[in-house]
């Protein structure tokens, strides 16, 4: 028997630098720091937009955190804001890390995906007696405010763990252990409202995962088994086994996608406008060998292994979204400019509404949802009015490898990911990849030179 998964309730994300993810997530990317957990142990910090709930942990680098290291500067830690925070309660009895593990990694890793579940501890017994690898117990934390559940399990995917948890017994802001923060923003105000409306991230779209050539049925099967998910085709003459394969002009890709319909299985309204929203898709990404070596390649390189490659923010607006980001210092993978000037493409982006100059500026794709949606005869529609559309705009790594980025994504009816944009996509970060490798060899090259 599978959990029975009810929602995503966060994602966790381990680095060196809290503080300079922090900045950066509220600064740049809008999130508000809502509850922090800081001990001498641990540093946790949980930042949300919409339902969308990234939860930040500081990850020990040869035994010891970045924040603990004596003689730190305030340009290495961006700029250490989050030495002001203030939560009023520290607790240095707890264990470094709640509600997840702290994971022994090279680099800089979202490796956490936290499930909500009916019950932990029968979860948890289905998911042992399938054979799943538990790296923490059923688990009860608790205070005023009420008591938590949790329990940590290993995934197939790399380093990915998943912490299944039940929050129906508590009635505080986030969980047990932390506690509400006085500075939200960087200047140390509540976000304003023109804000949130100029930025209007709603929740998680979905997760892609990198992975080894021709591992994506051993992935498919676990989370089938597992978790209950169900194949989800991106393209409508998608190979059952192959996926959706993009082999040619340089371009090596496997994409395979599943999803998650918790309505189907437990009755538990969704936390969207629309129920019949999945509340959870994730997408494989593999290479393929013919085409060479490729971005999946250097995720699989940089990162030490498989992985969270990228997440999917989904906004309302992605215009808005991508133009405020962009003001405030996110940098997006540029589209090759021919994708703006083709013919069609012109025209698909002026029907669907959009000018296409105007997309061009802030690096959205729009793509054209192939799967129509099926209208009764006889009402009155325009072909305009049948069309779905997809729009997208994916932001370069995030951390200091060439690994984990994000993704805005809005939906306009379509239920894909884009697949008349994956060539334009690939090809803008095979470039950004193809540009640092460069710059990268010619300062080896000048160091060389002065040695």
């Amino acid at each position: 028997m599978a959990a029975s998964l009810s929602r995503l309730h966060h994602i966790s994300l381990h680095v060196t630098n809290v503080d300079k993810i922090a900045y950066e997530l509220v600064s740049k990317f809008k999130f508000n720091l809502f509850v922090a957990r800081l001990t001498e142990k641990s540093k946790q910090l949980a930042f949300r937009k919409g339902a969308a709930v990234f939860v930040v942990n500081e990850r020990p680098l040869n035994g010891v955190t970045l924040s603990s290291k004596i003689g730190i500067s305030p340009s290495e830690s961006e700029p250490g804001w989050t030495n002001n925070i203030q939560t009023g309660i520290k607790n240095d009895k707890d264990p470094k890390c709640l509600y997840d593990v702290n994971p022994h990694y090279s680099v800089d890793t979202a490796s956490n995906v936290c499930f909500e579940v009916e019950d932990v501890e029968r979860s948890f017994k289905s998911l042992r007696n399938l054979g799943c690898d538990f790296l923490v117990p059923p688990t009860e934390v608790c205070d005023e405010k009420g008591i938590v559940t949790y329990s940590v399990v290993k995934s197939i995917m790399g380093n990915v763990n998943h912490t299944l948890i039940d929050t129906s017994k508590y009635k505080g802001s986030f969980l047990p252990g932390f506690q509400e923060v006085e500075n939200v923003t960087e200047n140390g105000t509540p976000e304003s409202n023109s804000t949130e409306s100029s930025c209007p991230v709603t929740h998680f779209d979905h997760i892609t995962y990198a992975c080894p050539r021709r591992c994506t049925p051993q992935v498919m099967s676990w989370y089938e088994r597992h978790f209950g998910f169900h194949r989800f085709f991106i393209n409508s003459n998608e190979d059952v086994d192959e996926g959706y394969v993009l082999n040619t002009e340089g371009i090596g890709l496997r994409l395979t996608a599943m999803e998650y319909w918790k309505c189907s299985q437990t009755g538990i309204k969704l936390p969207f406008t629309d129920d019949q929203q999945p509340d959870c898709k994730f997408v494989i990404a593999e290479s393929l060998p013919d085409q060479g070596s490729n971005q999946v390649d250097t995720f699989l390189e940089q990162h030490g292994g498989p992985g969270i490659q990228h997440i999917g923010l989904y906004t309302q607006d992605i215009v808005s979204t991508a133009q405020t980001m962009g003001q405030a210092g996110v940098h997006f993978f540029s589209p090759p400019p021919a994708y703006y000037t083709e013919v069609g493409k012109q025209q698909e982006m002026e029907d669907a509404g959009y000018d296409p100059q105007m997309l061009s500026q802030h690096s959205i794709l729009l793509d054209t949802d192939l799967r129509q949606v099926q209208t009764d005869p006889s009402c009155q529609t325009t072909d305009t009015q049948k069309k779905r559309y997809l729009l997208q705009a994916f932001t370069q790594p995030i951390f200091s490898e060439d690994t984990f980025f994000l993704e805005l994504i809005e939906r306009r009816g379509a239920s894909g990911f884009g697949e008349g944009n994956i060539q334009a996509l690939w090809r803008s970060v095979q470039a950004y990849m193809d540009t640092e490798r460069a710059e990268t060899e010619a300062q080896g090259e000048n160091t060389t030179h002065r040695t």
